[in-house]
């Protein structure tokens, strides 16, 4: 019956009308349409799917595939997109791919008409931004859309899942431009609503540090940002910020004072904890030993932390026996120490801590050690223009004064001893209390001195040799360390007009007189046997010179007389420097007798 109705049927309307409704339904499969199909066959490489066209269509199996699974069985309805209508085999090519592809495409611009977050991760970073995976769907990321601050390391974001808006697209180019950073500003400003309306001074709030500068750390308390100033950072002294807080710490801070006009708010992170000062007298008290560490060091001394917030001073005076130049030859930064507490000024909070005072005092019984006359040996420490400071032993350095270095004239101690030389002098005074030790080089050696008066009498004539020459007169050596002066009045005798009496030369003098109580003796020269060279009188001077200027320059910059050694000021050793005690005493007789008025002819 059914069979017959359709054979009328078709008879009725005849070969062009059946063919014109067969074309219609092909019309209603286009190239690019989005279609619902069964599967209806499946082999190993492709998947045959009955879209209800007049032949199957067929699908890559691989577009079936999710981590390797197969995703999809025989009779399963799929949504597929219709590439080809009829390929070189008659089949209809499929995609499903390309099909989901449409899909997301149009939840992307769904997303944008009506500002809906969408899900993407971040697989490359490209010249101005990065690449985004939304479903499939390559998506452009601006640098300027990724945070609400410059991104420090940018690859640490590739990999990551963040919620996207979509700001762009253009189906047909296939462009995508989405944007994190709107979604982050509304998550602030509604934090921040929250925050401001339970901000208030004296509460206590959690914030995520999130820039340091010279002078504060900036706090993101919740949409809305605050300032520990670096005072407010510990009850202890800082000089940076960072001493205390890293960008991306959280920590709990008070609010300090919040103006609502401008916004601003000042945050104090040490007062969160109880001032460490209220207490000091309670904790610590003076003579004390306590452990600390190093937290600073200055020019002046270093800055030992005993507790949190709770520093004292060692001054450079106080962290050794002998005198050092600068605190990091002592301590040096984290250093961990044991101090004693000198003094505790809690109303102007302030510690003084002291060293050297936890060592053995080397001066305890160096009086005892080291008794008057007695011999030490010792290497030269430090050589100044006033003396030699010779180390005794560790802690304890004697000063060998100029005058006491030898028998014989100096213009420097360099001339007689060196840097590091081994020597030994004798104990002339030591002073425990002052941490003040004399010492004498010159009487181990033999006094030319002594009996003096015996080796020369007045009318004898000697040789000698000029060694400086100055306006009242000449100091010839008659022996070693033995000096004698010629005054002016007495140059002439022996010279031919014109000539000049040199350093260096040979001479012959008669002895005028011998004080061997003032160590002076007077000559008078008989006549010049031997002329020191121009050439080798210039160069003696300069050689002089410059072992006086090169030494002098050493001791400015290393040589800084140790603490308590010294045994005159610098002012009276600088007086004692210009000559030996019997050479001064004739250089006033000898200007003296210049004052004289001259016989009138």
């Amino acid at each position: 019956m059914f069979a017959e109705d359709e054979k009328a049927r078709a008879g009725e309307m005849g070969p062009s009308e059946f063919e014109k409704l067969f074309s219609a339904d092909l019309k209603a499969f286009k190239e690019g349409d989005i279609v619902n199909g069964t599967v209806i066959e499946m082999s190993k490489d492709s998947v045959m799917i009955d879209i209800g066209y007049k032949s199957e269509g067929v699908v890559p199996l691989r577009e079936f595939r999710v981590d390797g699974e197969i995703t999809i069985s025989v009779g399963d309805e799929v949504t597929v997109l219709l590439e080809k209508r009829e390929d070189d085999h008659g089949y209809v090519r499929l995609s499903k791919s390309k099909a989901d592809q449409y899909k997301v495409w149009d939840t992307l611009i769904e997303a944008c008409d009506n500002s809906t977050p969408v899900l993407g991760r971040i697989t490359q970073r490209i010249k101005g931004g990065f690449y985004v995976d939304v479903n499939g769907v390559t998506a452009f990321l601006p640098g300027s859309q990724v945070d609400l601050k410059p991104v420090r390391n940018p690859d640490a974001l590739i990999g990551q899942e963040f919620e996207f808006v979509v700001l762009k697209h253009n189906r047909r180019k296939n462009n995508v431009i989405i944007s994190r950073r709107t979604i982050l500003e509304k998550e602030r400003e509604s934090m921040r609503e929250v925050t401001l309306a339970t901000l208030e001074e004296g509460a206590l709030v959690e914030g995520l540090v999130k820039n340091i500068t010279a002078y504060g750390a900036f706090l993101d308390l919740g949409g809305i940002d605050g300032l520990v100033h670096l005072t407010d950072l510990s009850w202890g002294k800082v000089s940076h910020p960072t001493q205390i807080l890293n960008i991306g710490d959280t920590v709990t801070v008070k609010v300090l004072k919040y103006n609502k006009d401008d916004g601003k708010i000042s945050l104090g992170l040490k007062q969160t904890k109880e001032d460490p000062w209220l207490a000091v007298g309670d904790k610590y008290e003076k003579g004390a030993r306590v452990k600390g560490r190093v937290v600073n060091i200055t020019d002046y001394g270093c800055f030992v932390e005993l507790e949190q917030g709770l520093e004292g001073l060692v001054h450079i005076s106080e962290m050794s026996w002998t005198k050092i130049r600068h605190p990091s030859q002592k301590l040096k930064v984290d250093d961990e120490v044991e101090v004693m507490i000198l003094d505790i000024d809690a109303e102007h909070k302030r510690i003084s801590l002291g060293l050297k005072q936890v060592e053995a005092n080397p001066w305890d019984g160096a009086e005892e050690r080291y008794p008057k006359g007695s011999n030490i040996s010792g290497v030269v420490k430090n050589i100044t223009d006033f003396g030699v400071f010779i180390g005794v032993e560790d802690g304890i350095d004697g000063l060998v004064h100029i005058s006491d270095l030898t028998w014989k004239k100096v213009k420097h101690p360099s001339e007689v001893y060196k840097k590091g030389q081994e020597v030994e002098a004798q104990v002339l005074n030591i002073d425990a209390t002052n941490r003040r030790f004399s010492l004498s080089t010159k009487l181990l050696e033999r006094n030319p001195w002594e009996a003096v008066h015996e080796r020369y009498t007045p009318g004898m004539t000697i040789d000698g040799r000029v060694t400086s020459v100055a306006d009242f007169g000449a100091f010839v050596e008659i022996e070693d360390g033995l000096e004698g002066l010629v005054h002016v009045s007495e140059l002439n005798r022996g010279k031919k007009k014109g000539d000049e009496i040199k350093v260096g030369d040979i001479v012959e003098v008669e002895v005028l007189n011998v004080d061997a109580e003032d160590n002076k003796i007077g000559l008078s020269i008989r006549c010049v046997k031997e002329s020191a060279p121009v050439a080798d009188a210039v160069e003696e001077t300069s050689e002089t010179a410059e072992v006086v200027a090169e030494t002098v320059e050493e001791g400015t910059e290393e040589a800084v007389a140790p603490e308590g050694t010294e045994e005159a000021p610098a002012e009276e050793a600088a007086e004692e420097v210009v000559a030996p005690e019997a050479t001064e005493a004739q250089a006033e007789e000898a200007a003296e007798e210049t004052r004289k008025p001259e016989p009138a002819e």
